[in-house]
């Protein structure tokens, strides 16, 4: 039920008994304004400039319609030119509706001038927490933080460069406000402990501001489409009805829960070589994901890839043949595409000769650079473009019997790109969305739902309406908190609060730099990580050479044998736990208090729930032997020592191979488990 109560100057919006707008003239919740905002993009990160001003909303009436709907109107006021003088004349009207739509609020404003800046403060309280926004790397609960809502790399080359100089120097990093929450896949909606979500239809760029006790503020360049509000009586409920509104993942087909998908470059006899030798091994081999099948490209990063979608016969000689003889043999042959292509590529050429290409504005094709190369964009707004890249991967990809690749990037498109549909500001945040909807449709046109996926790191809201699976994204092969294994679990967990459901991470990271190189401890405490997470897929890294892989002695070949015959175990687990998803909207990985409420401390981000009755404590630390957890109050057995567990603070024996993990012991699939324990108890 929808309440407004008038105040002098102002109003009260209450919602089913809670406050949601507190307006007044002394301490106004609304606000528009002109926005001003400059963007500069340099490899993947953008330093913007807002010097937006924005007047308060001056209320000039309420009218009731109806039963659940209310109509507001607002004077904007026009700022003074005089530095620090209160405002002058009543400029543009602008409205908002309140309404009641499918148990949800919904707030509407409008106003017949285009191109307002706008800001809305909720109500909130001290003790609240906030969860979601998208994906982000160094924090779960946002509360006390300010979130950009813009696509972007979520580390830059300056970033990285200080972090390697400051660790050489022997100090440990710190991050800073906006760069804190710099991301692949930001999204303005997130959950708060109060019992409800918020969720905000706009694509513009934009900020949420938790760091006021009373207010929560959602600020954009734009008027929004909608603001809602929806409620539940616990975080199952708030997630699911988030997941519903966005829209949900999957299905994967069954043979990404298999066992692993090997990250493996260098050619079809490389190819061959690692997976049989692990096959022979005894590992479970579900895919052989090849990134470099269109081509290599050596640069001051490391190996890099040609960004020409075409099968390069040199590098894999035989392969269409080759994956026919996989797939008989159950491995799925993946590669990789992003939506750019190589300024020195035969398909930049045709694309810029069709007028496929997004422009400078200039007005030549738009050149910009991720590393070392430049490259052109692909101009998704335009019908034309957008159905010739999806040809190229139902043609190039699917047609070469590829059941599967990592469909990368989204982030670099320029806010001042000139395209067939608009600015590039207009579409920069919803870039990653196109971008996704594109390889669903191909993976559905060519006949490929449920054999093939792809896999994700941009995004934006929607795009888990299109994506099949997400992955974190480029983080470092070291052990930092911020970005390195310690940020894995918080990354998932952020995404899943905001209503992913299957999302997965590269095993042993992917950036490596000068002073961070992947160890053998680093690639085994990963690999642990990576068997009990949706999909097991790991990652050769930007400098193979300098990385402990998967092969690097026979010690390493036999925990990737025996965590992928335990992963491949769990089919029946996971893929039920997908199903709560697909009708439910529950994450796949979830946080402890998602089921058991707050109060686990460090581990609300350190461990997980992998579907409702396994709870996973990975190691996180280098050189750990032991684990300290505090465990929910439960039945609980121990998946490696078959030990019964009550809950609570424990310390227990965590030696390589064998993290704390428990399965509840009322579980329907405890006799799976149980299974487990026998077979995998030993080391």
């Amino acid at each position: 039920m929808i309440e407004l109560e008038r105040l002098p100057g102002g109003f009260l919006l209450s919602w089913e008994g809670a406050p949601v707008l507190r307006h007044t003239r002394a301490s106004p919740a609304l606000r528009a304004g002109e926005p001003r905002l400059r963007f500069r993009l340099w490899k993947g990160r953008f330093r913007i400039r807002d010097r937006t001003r924005l007047a308060a909303l001056e209320l000039a009436g309420f009218e009731r319609r109806g039963d659940s709907a209310w109509e507001l109107s607002f004077r904007l006021a026009r700022p003074s030119k005089r530095p620090g003088a209160r405002s002058a004349e009543p400029g543009p009207e602008l409205g908002l509706r309140v309404e009641e739509e499918g148990g949800l609020l919904v707030l509407r404003p409008r106003s017949e001038r285009r191109g307002l800046a706008f800001s809305l403060e909720l109500a909130a309280g001290p003790e609240e927490r906030i969860f979601g926004c998208g994906e982000h790397f160094t924090k779960l609960d946002l509360r006390g933080e300010l979130v950009r809502i813009w696509v972007e790399e979520h580390v830059g080359t300056l970033e990285a460069i200080r972090k390697v100089l400051l660790l050489a120097l022997g100090i440990r990093p710190r991050t800073r406000a906006f760069r804190r929450y710099a991301t692949y896949f930001p999204q303005p909606s997130f959950v708060s402990s109060a019992g409800y979500f918020c969720h905000v239809d706009c694509g513009s760029y934009g900020s949420l501001d938790f760091r006021r006790p009373d207010r929560h503020g959602i600020r954009f360049s734009s008027l929004p489409e909608r603001i809602l509000l929806g409620r539940g009586p616990g975080y199952p409920e708030l997630v699911g009805r988030l997941s519903s509104l966005l829209g949900r993942q999957g299905p994967l087909p069954s043979w990404a829960y298999g066992g692993m998908i090997l990250g493996i470059q260098g050619g079809t006899a490389a190819c061959e070589a690692k997976a049989r030798a692990l096959e022979e091994a005894g590992a479970a081999v579900c895919g052989i994901w090849a990134q470099d099948w269109q081509g290599e490209r050596l640069t001051y990063f490391g190996k890099q890839l040609r960004w020409d979608w075409r099968w390069d016969q040199g590098l894999y000689p035989g392969l269409p043949a080759k994956i026919r003889e996989w797939q008989e043999r159950g491995l799925a042959f993946l590669g990789y595409a992003n939506p750019y292509l190589c300024e020195d590529g035969r398909l930049f050429a045709e694309a810029a000769e069709r007028g496929y290409l997004a422009l400078s504005p200039a007005g030549g094709p738009y050149l910009t650079k991720s590393t070392s190369f430049p490259f052109g964009i692909v101009d998704l707004t335009n019908p034309e473009a957008y159905a010739w890249l999806k040809g190229l991967l139902k043609e190039n990809l699917l047609g070469l019997g590829l059941r599967g690749w990592m469909a990368d990037f989204g982030e670099y498109l320029p806010a001042d790109a000139i395209l067939a549909g608009g600015s590039g500001e207009e579409w920069h945040n919803r870039w990653p969305l196109l971008w996704a909807r594109l390889n669903r449709e191909a993976v559905e046109e060519a006949g490929a739902s449920g054999e093939a996926l792809f896999f994700t790191r941009s995004g934006y809201s929607g795009c888990t309406r299109y994506a099949t699976l997400l992955w974190n994204g480029d983080q470092h092969v070291d052990w930092s908190d911020d970005y390195g294994l310690g940020s894995v679990v918080r990354a998932c967990l952020s995404l899943a609060m905001s209503g992913a459901g299957i999302v997965h991470a590269d095993i042993g990271g992917y950036t490596t730099l000068p002073g961070i190189r992947r160890g053998k401890e680093l690639f085994l405490r990963w690999l642990e990580l990576g068997a009990f997470m949706p999909v097991m897929r790991s990652h050769e890294g930007n400098r193979p050479w300098d990385n402990w892989q998967f092969d690097s002695d026979a010690e390493t070949v036999a925990a990737v044998a025996r965590l992928s015959r335990l992963h491949a175990a769990l089919a029946p687990y996971l893929e039920f736990a997908q199903r709560e998803h697909l009708e439910r909207g529950l994450p796949m990985m979830r946080p402890l208090f998602f089921h058991y409420g707050e109060g686990f401390g460090p581990d609300e981000e350190r461990a997980y729930l992998l579907g409702r009755d396994l709870a996973v404590y990975p190691v996180l630390a280098e050189g750990a032997r032991a684990r300290r957890l505090r465990l929910p109050k439960d039945s609980w057995i121990g998946l490696f020592d078959g030990a019964a567990y009550g809950g609570g603070e424990l310390e227990l024996p965590a030696p390589i191979g064998r993290p704390p993990v428990f399965y509840r012991a009322v579980s329907p699939f405890a006799p799976l488990f149980a299974s487990l324990v026998e077979l995998f108890a030993r080391p």
